[in-house]
């Protein structure tokens, strides 16, 4: 697993990691989906637990006084802890679990040409239909087409 990357929004107390992974199944052999995905944390701030002092070894003796113990204390940050994750895949990402040799994913690549084509030949066909939304009837009152072109 690598991190590509991490945004913290101290505001939210949110982590956001995204995530490069080789994703293996154990029944499967030599199966391997590779795999971005982006995780996001939930994080709880609690406080730091109270300091409690710990006792060390001088490493030289004579440093303290007759050798006694030296009392050390943890420091005052606060703790976080993980209330959530989420873990985000897009959908082509997805279709790598179930794919063992990408003809998902070639399929779902090949739809996603045809539906952007469909979006364009619509958008042209039907750009009448939006002008006059958006010129004469829209806003809070209608104009005539005439009024419209006229500016």
């Amino acid at each position: 697993m690598d991190i590509n990357g991490i945004a913290y929004d101290e505001k939210n107390l949110t982590l956001y990691v995204n995530i490069h992974q080789h994703f293996r199944i154990w029944i499967i052999p030599f199966y391997n989906a590779p795999v971005s995905l982006v995780t996001v944390l939930r994080l709880v701030r609690r406080p730091s637990l109270p300091p409690q002092p710990s006792y060390s070894t001088p490493i030289n003796p004579n440093e303290s006084q007759n050798g006694s113990l030296q009392k050390t204390s943890s420091s005052d940050k606060p703790l976080y802890y993980i209330h959530s994750q989420n873990d985000l895949y897009q959908v082509n990402e997805f279709f790598k679990f179930f794919s063992q040799f990408g003809i998902l994913s070639a399929f779902l690549l090949l739809w996603q040409f045809v539906a952007t084509a469909l979006c364009v030949f619509g958008a042209t066909i039907f750009w009448p239909v939006s002008w006059v939304e958006q010129n004469v009837i829209g806003g809070n009152k209608e104009r005539s087409i005439r009024d419209a072109v006229a500016g």
